[in-house]
């Protein structure tokens, strides 16, 4: 049995300071876990906080080498982490052995990532526009620029991913490479998950010699606000509802000084089901789309939530398909309760529509969530309902026909951010919908080509991001080495003497690190 305190991490010390406790369940049987965690007080919240701000200076300023011997640090502790571990995460979370250890896995990798990141310097950005003092009619001055981390992050845990998404997920990885302490805000659903990752964070930080409070962890409901306003957070990491992230976007908003919340929140991920393919191969596709929709109960936020196809024989064969495959799948533990009740008030607020039938699913009932098919009619997208634009976490997914090409890119039009879309598509096809391209890139984050949205790979072209509402800001991601400059921010230093620059900014840039250098890239040999 583990040794679990339930205690805040606060400065590299544990801390107690409250009299209410809160618990976490069994996902699977309800039943409580014995381990009780302690609510977060507001002068804890306050600690934590200043514990991360105190720690900044130091940790920011570390060479970015020893960032990232940290990171390699925290990865081979995670991976580390027995079999007892994996066991108690898929007690908290219903999530199969093989997908913990995946997850691990992927966990690990996004900490070796950004070490790379850091060992080869692109993340600083690094830009130099040398003196002119010749220059007429008058002369340039030297500018210099680089980026160094923003200051303390708040992140908030994920439910649906309780390793790669939360205490040490890609969120925390990014802050972290970037040179910012961190509180992190542990998911209600998997507290022990949490603490057990913590404390291989801690052990990390001590191996490696790094700041007392560069990582910080709290416990509880309804500190996240507390959290949010603190002065000393300068940004925001979310993975969560529309509703979450959208509150605690206006919450940083009314701050005194507003800072940047990175909030992923809502999905629908529309598949296009093109005509060549579905000729060619549509019994295929309806299988393979079917396991993309039921892959981990649905509860991925790059779910298919949305199927379009145009109208035909083909079209209808596939639905046929389509229903027959999803009326085959069994029903699935969800990760909590809470799910599940949000999961059944999404099917029924499917069910109950006019325009909409259901085609597929079991009636839902007991524990597990059933999967479900509905087809709505094409009216609701050309008239924005809002219904169909909602994202139903689970397994569930809407067909959706229109007449022809210009009632499909009339559809496109009307939807809202995404974070995926996919096209099913032979060359005929891409051929006949050139213009398609286009308009989904102005609506999702990534565009897939015969593939499924279930899936994200962790590197340096990934962009797990979009238009609002999938996220609060297109311009990043939280997926990929990219996701470090939502962290960063610029400086320039202007006639500055070399002794006092950046090593990156050197004349002699001693670290090899590659600059733009008066328009022209330029790397110094180590």
């Amino acid at each position: 049995m583990p040794h679990i305190i339930g205690h805040h991490y606060i400065g590299g010390a544990r801390s107690a300071a409250g009299n209410i406790t809160v618990q976490s369940h069994d996902a699977s049987t309800g039943e409580a876990l014995p381990w009780s965690f302690m609510q977060a007080t507001v002068e804890e919240v306050d600690a934590a906080a200043q514990a991360a701000a105190a720690a900044y200076p130091a940790f920011r300023n570390l060479p970015a080498s020893r960032r990232a011997e940290f990171l390699e640090a925290i990865a081979a502790q995670l991976d580390a982490l027995d079999d007892e571990f994996v066991t108690l995460v898929t007690r908290e979370t219903a999530l199969p052995t093989g997908r913990i250890q995946g997850e691990r896995g992927r966990t690990s990798g996004q900490m070796r990532l950004f070490a790379q990141v850091l060992r080869r310097g692109d993340f600083y950005g690094a830009r130099i526009d040398r003196a002119m003092p010749e220059r007429q009619p008058l002369p340039r001055v030297d500018l210099r620029q680089y980026r160094i981390g923003v200051g303390p992050v708040a992140v908030f845990g994920a439910s649906n991913f309780p390793l790669a998404f939360s205490t040490a997920g890609g969120d925390t990885a990014a802050a972290l490479a970037a040179g910012c302490p961190v509180v992190f805000k542990a998911h209600s659903g998997h507290m022990v998950t949490a603490e057990l990752v913590a404390d291989a964070i801690l052990r990390a930080a001590e191996h490696t010699g790094m700041p007392k409070g560069v990582f910080n962890m709290i416990y509880g409901a309804g500190v996240g606000e507390t959290l949010v306003k603190h002065p000393a957070i300068q940004a925001v990491g979310f993975t969560g509802s529309l509703k979450g992230g959208r509150a605690l976007c206006d919450m940083a908003a009314a701050r005194p000084q507003p800072i940047p919340v990175f909030a992923e929140m809502s999905s629908i991920n529309p598949v296009l089901v093109l005509p060549e393919a579905l000729k060619l191969r549509g019994e295929k596709i309806a299988r393979e789309l079917a396991a993309s929709v039921v892959l981990g109960c649905g509860q991925f936020c790059t779910n298919p939530g949305l199927v379009i196809g145009t109208r035909s024989p083909q079209f209808n064969a596939f639905i046929e398909t389509l229903s027959a495959v999803m009326s085959e799948q069994p029903g699935q533990t969800m990760l909590n309760a809470g799910t599940l009740t949000s999961y059944a008030k999404g099917v029924q607020a499917l069910r109950a529509h006019p325009q909409i039938t259901h085609l597929a699913g079991r009636e839902q009932q007991g524990k597990q969530a059933q999967p479900q098919l509905f087809k709505a009619d094409v009216s609701l997208l050309l008239n924005g309902d809002p219904l169909l634009q909602e994202e139903v976490f689970g397994p569930a997914t809407v067909l959706v026909e229109v007449a022809d090409k210009a009632e499909l890119q009339r559809a496109l039009q009307r939807l809202h951010g995404q974070l995926t879309a996919t096209l099913i598509a032979e060359a005929g096809d891409l051929k006949t919908h050139g213009e398609l391209l286009s308009l989904l890139e102005q609506k999702v984050g990534r565009v897939l080509f015969n593939g499924y949205p279930t899936g994200v790979e962790v590197c340096d072209a990934m962009v797990h991001g979009g238009p609002y509402p999938a996220t609060s800001d297109a311009r990043g991601t939280s997926v990929g080495s990219l996701a470090i400059e939502r962290f960063l921010r610029p400086v320039c230093y202007q006639n500055c003497p070399d002794a006092l620059l950046p090593e990156a900014l050197k004349n002699a840039n001693p670290l090899g690190i590659a600059r733009l250098v008066d328009g022209n890239s330029h790397c110094q040999p180590l």
